[in-house]
């Protein structure tokens, strides 16, 4: 591998409490739709056991299978080597580090919500990444 194939990709961090509906499903878009040239995490504050069904089910609907994610804990390191860190709405808080850029992204909670209550959060989430994805590749 050369030094022109280690450049830097932007990475971006997706942070929620329980780091199973709203974070998953936009780390799987930004990973999906960026086809692997921005680094993505995800992580929660409190995450749950696993990755909400709805969410599950609404992420099928659009051909990206995010069955078999596993929420994970919000890490200072996690923060620290991000680029963007991206709070879901949902009050969590992050350490803050000079030079990092963050964003809360007011979005409904889909925790015990249904698949039809969830597809417009998830459309929600696409559209917002496609603008991310926009500012972060500016030639893609």
């Amino acid at each position: 591998m050369n030094t022109t194939d280690t450049a830097k990709k932007p990475s971006v961090l997706f942070v929620c409490v329980h780091n199973a509906g709203r974070s998953q499903m936009a780390a799987a878009y930004l990973t999906t739709l960026s086809n692997g040239a921005i680094e993505v995490r995800s992580a929660g504050s409190q995450p749950a056991a696993s990755v909400n069904p709805a969410a599950v089910a609404a992420m099928a609907e659009e051909g990206i299978d995010v069955s078999t994610e596993i929420p994970k804990v919000l890490t200072t390191d996690a923060v620290r080597e991000s680029d963007v860190v991206i709070t879901m709405g949902c009050g969590d808080t992050c350490p803050i580090f000079p030079g990092k850029r963050y964003e809360d992204w007011e979005l409904e909670d889909p925790a015990g919500q249904g698949v039809e209550a969830v597809r417009p959060i998830r459309d929600d989430i696409k559209a917002r990444i496609q603008a991310l994805i926009a500012e972060l590749l500016p030639t893609s």
